[in-house]
């Protein structure tokens, strides 16, 4: 009994440990006092209040967008500057996806220092918002920074040139970089960018992209940031998924832009929903970002030309106070630590040594399994918890999800541990560490960041075990201190993706919460030798399988943390009209059920299931299919360029889908076109605001007839929705998709 009660203490120690890991990387608290240059939250935030005024969202080419600029082309000149607003329509493609997005796009600049030859220093980011919400946080964190920065850094004594751009248009596809890039002369003179952005609306601000090679931008953001949150494998993970920012057009033109991007992402349960208002705005979040901006962009503005060179490096915070780079040569790093293992093995005996390399093959297959195991289970747990519950169950109260995967991990490979007798404590730790580096290299196949989490503790206990021969402790204190420097380093990143990764898979904590805990475990061994395996098992599974139950009673959604859902009226010409619900695919309250006959399916509107029931013809006129004239067409060899006259009649957006693959070739909007290079199917041509009205639209085709789908949307709804506008769930709001009436059709040119 007491070594189970030991047991328990040791659970609870290192379950502690893991819910501690947000705590690794918390942001500054906003400056109660600040002194004369320095960065004030509070007052940055009432600028943004201003600006915002009603907190109305405001989409690009929209009267409310007209209000934001207003405000904030006053607000500027309040403080002295001379704004200019630059007006034009423009085509971006869409980055990391097949398609164009256009639209009449008003970008606001003013620039301060002296008259000077060096480039400018581009500081960007974007005053428009999603339709879906008010856009305080994304990106009005940034327009607040870039106000307060301007603010302080007019009456610096500058060495060149500082342009501040508050673009239009990113949200309907970084149309405002694309005009700048397109039309602005200034964007001829720049060399240096930071872009402001956010994924959420608390925590850090993580600067989570750079220019490649990364050398020099690393070197000015460890120099001058004093709270530094930034990491390699974010950035190698931030090129292999479908996001973008306003960076991805401007380095696509300008690739020897130096460049560093931030962006907070703590609860992304209010990002691009009516919840990211200025209630939400944190100003820990905002002083951090403020003091980061100011910091870089005051250092860029102070140096004649930003340095180059130096190749790439990776590179890691620990905790908020320092920032720790390496060279990026993976074939030196492999080597060093290679080198590392086998002069330890060599430093045996010949006989000593064919056991150790035995027992390394042996025993790493074992940890592998520990490893798997957890994450296996964790995947059952998510899964008999979500046919239960159905939904984000873990959405508001996400800790006690992250708790039974943990408690998972702890259990399981503790109880693997007891049962194993096969391998000696010194065994396991150089099994482990081996395995560990292993695993490093593999992570790095994917993500090549990712290996500078995967070569300091090894090293240190590698320094350990070399140590060994003459203080008897040594490789004990090694294996220490390199789970401590782990929990440090890979579980302050883990707190981050705890955040970035709330919508899931949430089975990969377990895999890189094992990671971190692993050492623990393995060091904890002595204090449970001789349990036998028969209680341990049986008691391992029920933990484990218990651990789920604070995640399966504990409320869903809350009211900061809500139900993701969408209302939208959709007619597709040619169908009687249905309502469409986009949720988590959570089974409907009864209070919504009675209300129409519901069945799960899809639409025309892309890959998403969703609720679709028969709607009602619409009571009154109101809503009109987009008209869709031709103009003619030009022909050439394998090619036509057909143009479209579009009657928006009153719709928001405008969109031309065209599935077949490689059936479309370029495509735009009022002679601005987009050329699709290997691109796939389907092909999105869109327009976004009134000036959508009466555009012509561009289509550049293999020459072979080309069916089109025509998607106009209204941003409202009609009035027979108000019954489920009244029934939807209380804690339960629309993210990413507006409430709308969809109306599509098709035609062939």
């Amino acid at each position: 009994m007491r070594k189970f009660g030991l047991l328990g203490l040791i659970v609870i120690g290192l379950l502690s440990m893991m819910a501690a890991t947000r705590w690794l990387t918390l942001p500054p608290e906003a400056r109660q006092a600040n002194g004369a240059g320095q960065f004030d939250a509070t007052r940055a935030k009432a600028r943004l209040a201003r600006v915002l005024g009603d907190e109305a969202p405001h989409p690009a080419d929209s009267a409310a967008s007209d209000g934001v600029r207003d405000r904030l082309v006053a607000e500027l000149r309040a403080m002295g500057l001379s704004p200019r607003v630059d007006d034009r329509f423009a085509c971006n493609k869409l980055h990391k996806a097949s398609g164009a997005s256009c639209a009449r796009v008003r970008n606001v600049t003013v620039t301060i220092g002296p008259e000077a030859t060096a480039p400018h220093v581009l500081i960007n980011s974007h005053y428009d918002s999603v339709p879906v919400g008010p856009g305080a946080s994304d990106a009005g964190l940034g327009v607040a920074a870039m106000l307060e920065a301007a603010a302080l850094m007019k009456d610096r004594p500058l060495v060149r040139r500082v342009t501040f751009l508050f673009n239009e248009g990113e949200e309907a596809g970084l149309i405002g970089a694309r005009a700048f890039l397109d039309g602005d002369p200034v964007s001829r003179r720049v060399d240096a960018l930071i872009n402001l952005e956010a994924r959420g609306t608390t925590g850090p601000v993580n600067m989570f992209e750079t220019s490649v090679p990364n050398a020099a931008a690393i070197r000015l953001f460890k120099d001058n940031v004093e709270r530094p949150v930034a990491n390699s494998l974010a950035v190698s993970a931030y090129r292999l998924i479908p996001n973008y920012t306003d960076v991805n057009s401007f380095v696509e033109d300008r690739p020897d832009w130096l460049f560093l991007n931030f962006a907070p992402i703590g609860n992304e349960t209010r990002y691009h929903s009516p919840g990211d208002d200025l209630a939400a705005v944190d100003l820990a979040t905002l002083q951090h970002m403020g003091d980061q901006l100011l910091a870089v962009g005051g250092a860029l503005g102070s140096a004649a030309t930003p340095q180059r060179g130096g190749g790439e490096r990776l590179f890691m915070n620990v905790g908020t106070r320092w920032l720790f780079t390496f060279p990026l040569n993976p074939l030196l790093l492999a080597v060093i630590v290679i080198g590392g293992v086998l002069g330890w093995l060599f430093r045996t005996e010949a006989q000593q040594r064919v056991s150790t390399v035995k027992t390394l093959a042996t025993a790493m297959p074992f940890l592998l399994i520990a490893l798997l195991l957890p994450v296996a289970a964790a995947w059952s747990g998510l899964t008999v918890v979500g046919l239960l519950r159905e939904g984000q169950f873990w959405r508001a109260l996400p800790a006690a999800s992250e708790f039974a995967l943990y408690a998972g991990v702890v259990v399981i490979v503790l109880a693997m541990l007891a049962a194993s007798r096969r391998w000696s404590l010194p065994e396991l730790r150089r099994a482990w560490w081996t395995l560990f580096v292993i695993l490093g290299g593999l992570f790095a196949l994917a993500a090549p960041g990712a290996l500078v989490y995967f070569l300091l503790p090894p090293v240190v206990f590698l320094i350990g075990a070399l140590l060994q021969k003459r203080w008897p402790d040594a490789e004990a204190v090694g294996a220490i201190a390199a789970a401590l420097l782990l929990f440090v380093t890979l579980g302050g990143m883990l707190g981050l993706l705890q955040d970035l990764l709330n919508s899931g898979p949430l089975w990969v904590f377990a895999l890189l919460g094992g990671l971190v805990l692993m050492p623990w475990l393995i060091e904890a061994r002595p204090l449970f030798e001789g349990i036998s395996w028969r209680r341990a098992v049986p008691v391992a599974a029920a933990f484990a399988a218990l651990a789920w139950l604070p995640a399966a009673l504990v409320p869903a959604y809350g009211a900061d943390r809500q139900q993701r859902w969408t209302t939208q009226y959709v007619v597709v010409a040619g169908r009687p009209p249905v309502w469409s619900i986009v949720n988590d695919r959570k089974a409907l309250p009864a209070e919504v059920q009675k209300l129409a006959q519901w069945r799960q399916g899809m639409l025309p509107l892309g890959i998403r299931q969703r609720w679709i029931a028969p709607a009602p013809a619409p009571a009154q006129p109101g809503f009109v299919a987009p008209g869709v004239t031709r103009l003619g067409e030009v022909r050439g060899p394998g090619k036509r360029l057909i143009r479209l006259r579009i009657a928006a009649n009153g719709a928001d957006t405008i969109s031309l889908t065209v599935a077949r693959k490689d059936g479309l070739k370029a495509a735009g909007f009022n002679d601005r076109s987009v050329t699709f290079a290997q691109a796939k199917a389907p092909y999105a041509l869109t327009c976004t605001g009134r000036s959508c009205d009466g555009a012509v639209a561009l289509l550049e085709t293999d020459g072979a007839p080309l069916d089109v789908q025509v998607t106009a949307t209204h941003w409202r709804l009609p009035p027979a929705a108000a019954p489920l506008l009244a029934a939807r769930p209380k804690f339960a709001r629309p993210q990413y998709l507006p409430d709308a009436t969809v109306l599509v059709k098709r035609i062939r040119v």
